[in-house]
Order: structure tokens, then C-alpha cells, then sequence
């Protein structure tokens, strides 16, 4: 029985099996006539996948579902295939890679793209919170490529696959020039893969997006028919109301509890134009950001927090740190308008430190942050005393990314703004 695959012939998770067909000289067909949200609901097609999602690999052993199984599948059908590299790091390192492509990038992909299209709610915060995820996914991605032509090793393997492919629906939707513009080497990555023969086979000439897909419009509702004539209809006569019988009213709804941040008294520092200065300074950080967020910054309306991650001792694999470090500024959304946040990832080999610097409206750390992000529990806090000079140049240094901060290097170093 040859392989055949159950799919669309433009479904980016299906290019993974058929590009690593290519390299591994496997012969997948096509299933003729797939029809989304048709073919996939069959009897039969169920019984391959019960929650009927797409691409299915039929083989003489059974279905396979799930794209990145399926691509595994196909891979390791060539003995001692290079698309697997050629040692048990490098198998860990490109297992490393496809889990990065799906959790990191292709994820925060869909959250930003899906919405705009009409397939899910879109509200703008999630959207904000959508684009700085797959910021912070390209950053660790170009920052490795800084060094590297592929994801691991010396040719191409199936982490290089899986993470093409993931792109592909970025560059070609809603990447932007301008947008990947930040990120030069995940560029000149991206067009090197997609050009290379077995790639150029599969996808064919890809595009990229020259603008954002506007918000799709909501469905207009449909028309109300005209109602018939009603017959006439003899009206029993009314009944007297009890004299007590309450009055049934709709509930006005109840307005919105301000935050209580938003009750404290007006400051002096506005958070968006320092926000805006840290990002729009490219040289000269020390004297320009540092300088100017010392000036701006309110003791009294704002205050400055460290915090120093309690279980150090646990962050022994890279990846998995700064992913961490990753979903806690993911948490921490909720406090975008009331926060600013430096984290670092320090160290050049494990076990790895995680150390912060936040910036919180008010004096205190804000409780409905401390009620709604479990990660706060995970860090020690101190609040920094601006008139010790030491603490304050740590600050300094903090939100500088200064290395060797505290006579290590810096591995990582995050941005929550």
C-alpha cells in the first residue's frame, strides 16, 4: 500500500511530510478531491482521526495524525536518515528545534493571523499580546541563526522542515517586510529554505505579504422575514394586579469596578512615552534611555521592584529557561498598562540565573497582578531603594541588557513594555 496523505494541496502542515518525502526519497500521494470541512468529516475518515482535523497519513501499518508525527514518520523511513542528524545531541537539538517552530512560532502565528480572518473573536489586547510573543520567538531565533545557516548541524534536517513550513503561513499572510525587517537572519533563512530544490517543489514560489489582512467584518445579521397578518384574537380581560405584586425590571447593567491604579493620583512620569524612548533608542542607550528614564521616572507615583527567581537550581536546559522567563511576561499581560519589565537569563552554561527588574504604578506591587500570575509566587521581591547608589546603578544596568552583569554573561535578556 503506497503512503497516502489526507490533506489539502495547500495545507502548510502538510508540506512537512511531503518536503521530508523529498529528501528521504518516499513516495506520499495526495488523496484526490479533498474538500476541507467535507472529506474530513466522513465515517470513515473519523475513524482515522475522531476529532477530524487534517492531515492524516494513511499506512500499511495505520493512519497517522498529528504534522509533526506525520513528518517523524516519513523521516525515519530512510535508514540512518541525515534529516535526523548524526548523533543523539543532534537528534536532541532538532527535537528542541520542531518543538520551538510549534509552541514558539507557529502558535503565536495563528493567534495574531486566525482573528483578523473571522475564525475566532478578535480583540485588540489579545492581538497586542499575539505580536510580542512572535517577536520574542523570532528574536531566539535570529539571535541562533546569527551564527548558524540551519537549526542544527550542517545541512538541512527536519527541524529546518517544520519550522519553513510554520513560516510560510507567516511570510506569505501577515509577516510584513517591515515587520521581519527587525529580524535579518531569520530573512535570509527563510528565502534560503524555500528556494532550495526540495523545498521550491512542495511550495512553489512563495510571496511575502506586502500588508496586515484587515479585521475581518463581523456577519451582518440575517434579514427578518415580514410577519404574516396575525389573525385577530379575542383578548380575555385583564386581571387586576395583586396590590403587593412586585414589578419585574431588567437589571441596568452594573458599570465596570475601576482598578484601583487608576484612582491613585495623577504622576508625573507617563509610562508609554518611556516606553516609547527605550524603543526608539538605537545608540548611545546610557545617555539617552538610562539618562532620560531617571528624569521622567515619579518616586511617588511608580516604584521599582527586583525579583530573583527562587528554583535556579532547576533551569539547567537553555530553551526551556528562557521559554519560562517567556511565559511568565505572556502571564503578565493583564499589567501591560502598569508595568514595565527588564528579564534576564544569566550565565554561559547551567545552571542558569533568572533575575528582574519591574516597574509597578504605585507603591506596591499591584494585588490583582499577585492574584492573577501564579509566576509571582516563583520570585523573591525587594523593592529598590533609589537612594542607594548601588541599587539604582543595578537598575541602570538591568534595563541597559549591561554585560557581564555581575561578572557573568548575559544568555538572554527580555523586554515586558
Amino acid at each position: 500500500m503506497a503512503l497516502v496523505l489526507h490533506a489539502g494541496n495547500t495545507n502548510k502542515n502538510a508540506y512537512k511530510a511531503l518536503i521530508a518525502a523529498e529528501y528521504s526519497g518516499v513516495k506520499i500521494e495526495l488523496v484526490k478531491d479533498f474538500e476541507m470541512g467535507v472529506s474530513n468529516k466522513t465515517p470513515e475518515f473519523l475513524q482515522m482521526n475522531p476529532i477530524g482535523k487534517v492531515p492524516v497519513l494513511e499506512t500499511p501499518d495505520g493512519p497517522i495524525f498529528e504534522s509533526n508525527a506525520i513528518a517523524r514518520y516519513v523521516a525515519r523511513l530512510k535508514a540512518d536518515s541525515p534529516l535526523y542528524g548524526s548523533s543523539l545531541i543532534d537528534y536532541g537539538h532538532i527535537e528542541q528545534w520542531i518543538d520551538f517552530a510549534s509552541l514558539e512560532i507557529d502558535a503565536n502565528i495563528l493567534r495574531w493571523f486566525v482573528p483578523r480572518i473571522g475564525f475566532s473573536l478578535y480583540l485588540p489586547p489579545a492581538e497586542e499580546a499575539a505580536i510580542s510573543a512572535v517577536k520574542r520567538g523570532l528574536e531566539a531565533l535570529n539571535t541562533h541563526l546569527a551564527s548558524n545557516t540551519y537549526l542544527v548541524g550542517h545541512s538541512v534536517t527536519l527541524a529546518d522542515i517544520v519550522m519553513t513550513c510554520n513560516l510560510v503561513l507567516g511570510f506569505s499572510r501577515i509577516l510584513t517586510k517591515k515587520f521581519t525587517s527587525e529580524f535579518p537572519h531569520v530573512e535570509r533563512y527563510f528565502w534560503s529554505m524555500v528556494n532550495q530544490p526540495n523545498f521550491k517543489k512542495v511550495l512553489g514560489e512563495i510571496k511575502q505579504t506586502e500588508s496586515v489582512p484587515p479585521v475581518a467584518k463581523k456577519p451582518s445579521q440575517p434579514v427578518k422575514p415580514k410577519d404574516e397578518p396575525k389573525k385577530e384574537v379575542k383578548k380575555e380581560p385583564t386581571k387586576p394586579k395583586e396590590a403587593h405584586t412586585p414589578v419585574e425590571e431588567e437589571e441596568a447593567p452594573k458599570p465596570k469596578p475601576k482598578n484601583p491604579l487608576d484612582l491613585l493620583p495623577p504622576s508625573k512620569m507617563i509610562l508609554d512615552e518611556w516606553k516609547r524612548l527605550y524603543s526608539n533608542t538605537k545608540t548611545n542607550f546610557r545617555e539617552v534611555a538610562i539618562k532620560g528614564f531617571w528624569d521622567m521616572y515619579d518616586p511617588e507615583g511608580y516604584s521599582l521592584w527586583f525579583c530573583d527567581y527562587k528554583y535556579n537550581e532547576e533551569n539547567t536546559v537553555s530553551f526551556v529557561t528562557m521559554n519560562k522567563v517567556g511565559g511568565f511576561l505572556q502571564r503578565m499581560d493583564l499589567a501591560r498598562k502598569y508595568a514595565f519589565g527588564k528579564m534576564l537569563v544569566i550565565g554561559s552554561e547551567p545552571p542558569f540565573k533568572v533575575k528582574g527588574l519591574w516597574l509597578f504604578r504605585g507603591q506596591e506591587i499591584p494585588q490583582f497582578v499577585v492574584d492573577e500570575c501564579y509566576d509571582m509566587e516563583l520570585y523573591e521581591w525587594k523593592k529598590v531603594d533609589i537612594n542607594d547608589e548601588a541599587q539604582k546603578e543595578r537598575v541602570s544596568q538591568m534595563i541597559e541588557d549591561y554585560e557581564p552583569f555581575e561578572g557573568e554573561a548575559l544568555l538572554d535578556a527580555k523586554c515586558f513594555k
